[in-house]
């Protein structure tokens, strides 16, 4: 009997896009990092491994926004100019550090994968990720899940049929666009589950979703199994058999906090900090000189970075790596104890255990994060654990116990509340709003062409950019909360400049191709898809 490990990666980001790079160049710095700490090593680590024939399953998911962000030309070439910069400033670097020994063996290092970041964006990936991403899927090593249009709260829009078709039919139509096929797995953003939900995904052909703990294990009849076997959720429609079930796993609740939580593997203190960034400790003339910022310009970091987080210690990679492997033991070791005691207590079956890692986890909020999970995907077989991905555990679907899951989400105290409180509950009535008119628009205007179309077309999109959760999660969490409030602001005023234009007939063209050209997401949006469905 195998025990099985799913290890499901999850990247996402919100619609954040600008052609003035100097004015937002803290805000592009969000996905560029992510690129060059979390993307690029893991499709390194990839074709490492399959180099040297290990055998490896992970689950993905990749939110349209950030599947938008990454295939626009536009953001790569700001992203070119980005590693340019940093290339050079890590140059002077060099030169500053001379005599030095232990931070200058830090900044060539860093320089070194500056370089070489370069040259696999720009000629081993030939600036295409996601065409990579893609190919592993197509051999078998990655099990790629779609997700929400946007990344909304779902529960937040749970009364809003045309509301929840809008955002799966669009992270649906999202994922054939980028990654050419149909997934059979919908990741609910924030594992935020409704009743009725189901019934949405079936329609869209899904077999199976991921819950959260409480969602499963506070459901009417408790599972036999707990979280380490799949269960199903039946319809009440009158559907046909295949469309009658939805498949449901649960996450290990423990494995965000063994990663990053107070006492995770991150909080290690030979690990680099993540913290301490040389730009932000230079003196502004020696950043301008680099060519780095201009005058005037505001700071965004550099990710030269010389110290560990023990007292400001010069980081040792060799100490680092050393310690990767110790958590990579220590990761497995834990996991397969769950799956050993869910192995004698389960009457048939094989124990599966599903681990959900946000991808910012991996690379930017521990830099060592990519590192610990090429270590883990090597040595699960000596643990006598298999590497799996979600699907082929689901088996006979109509075999699986029946439940009637519970409200619920892996946000705030499993609520979601963090994304509806004192700090970001005022943004909902203004979403809930466009809704209401968007679905009146969509059914009024079911023929037009030409202008108004794209009227509509944009109308949708600034629906959905508002709609993004990452936004109150922003403000919550007081990560650029003045840019989350206004990017949200930006979307509620464009939608009601549409829907005042299609009121009155009149419409600015040049402000519609503005518009159109700055929020390129979604090129193929038809606003049809909030339509009240016949």
């Amino acid at each position: 009997m195998s025990k099985n490990l799913v290890l499901t990666i999850v990247g996402h980001q919100g619609y954040i896009r600008h052609e003035n790079e100097k004015e937002f160049a803290l805000q592009n710095d969000i996905l560029f990092g992510s690129i060059v700490q979390t993307y690029l090593p893991m499709l390194n680590m990839f074709h490492r491994l399959e180099n040297e024939g290990v055998d490896f399953k992970l689950a993905m998911v990749f939110s349209p926004s950030l599947c938008a962000l990454l295939d626009d030309e536009m953001v790569k070439e700001q992203f070119v100019r980005w590693l340019e910069k940093r290339i050079a400033l890590g140059e002077r670097e060099v030169v500053r550090l001379s005599g030095k020994d232990d931070l200058l063996e830090n900044a060539k290092t860093c320089l070194q994968k500056a370089k070489k970041d370069l040259i696999d964006f720009t000629q081993v990936y030939s600036q295409n990720l996601l065409k990579e991403f893609a190919c592993f899927a197509e051999k078998g090593k990655l099990e790629l899940l779609s997700t929400c249009g946007t990344y909304a709260f779902l529960p937040h829009y749970g009364d809003m049929t045309e509301i929840l078709n809008a955002q799966v039919e669009v992270g649906l139509y999202s994922h054939r666009h980028y990654f050419g096929s149909n997934p059979e797995g919908f990741y609910l953003p924030f594992m935020g589950y409704t009743p009725g939900i189901e019934k949405v995904l079936r329609s869209y052909g899904f077999r199976y979703t991921i819950v959260d703990v409480r969602t499963m294990l506070f459901s009417d009849s408790l599972p036999e199994n707990g979280i380490f076997s799949p269960v199903r959720c039946d319809l009440d429609t009158n559907t046909s058999l295949s469309q009658a079930s939805l498949a449901l796993f649960c996450q290990d609740a423990d494995t965000p906090d063994d990663i990053t939580g107070e006492n995770g593997f991150a909080s290690a203190p030979v690990y680099k900090n993540q913290g301490k960034d040389v730009a932000f400790d230079l003196p502004a003339e020696d950043l301008i000189k680099a060519g780095f910022i201009e005058n005037g310009m505001a700071r965004f970091p550099s990710y030269f970075r010389y110290w560990n987080k023990d007292d400001e210690g010069v980081y040792k990679q060799s100490d680092a790596l050393a310690q990767v492997q110790k958590d990579a033991d220590s990761f497995l070791r834990c996991k397969n104890e769950k799956l050993s005691e869910a192995e004698k207590c389960m009457k048939s079956g094989e124990p599966s255990l599903l681990c959900v890692i946000d991808a910012k986890q991996l690379g930017q909020d521990w830099a060592e994060g990519i590192d610990w999970l090429e270590a883990v995907l090597r040595k699960a077989a000596a643990f006598e654990i298999k590497l799996s991905a979600i699907s082929p555990l689901i088996g006979n679907q109509f075999s699986l116990q029946k439940i009637v899951p519970y409200p619920g989400a892996a946000q705030g105290n499993s609520y979601g509340e963090d994304l509806l409180d004192s700090s970001n509950g005022w943004m909902i009535r203004y979403t809930r709003k466009m809704c209401e008119r968007m679905i009146d628009l969509s059914d009024r205007f079911p023929n037009e062409t030409g202008l108004k179309v794209r009227l509509l077309n944009l109308g949708a999109k600034e629906l959905m950019i508002a709609q993004s959760a990452e936004w109150a999660k922003m403000i919550h969490d007081g990560y650029f909360p003045e840019y989350a409030t206004e990017r949200f602001k930006e979307a509620i005023e464009s939608f009601m400049i549409v829907f005042d234009a299609l009121g009155s007939n009149t419409v600015s063209t040049e402000w519609l191709t503005k518009l159109e050209r700055e929020h390129a997401i979604f090129p193929w949006m038809n606003f049809r898809m909030f339509s009240r469905k016949k």
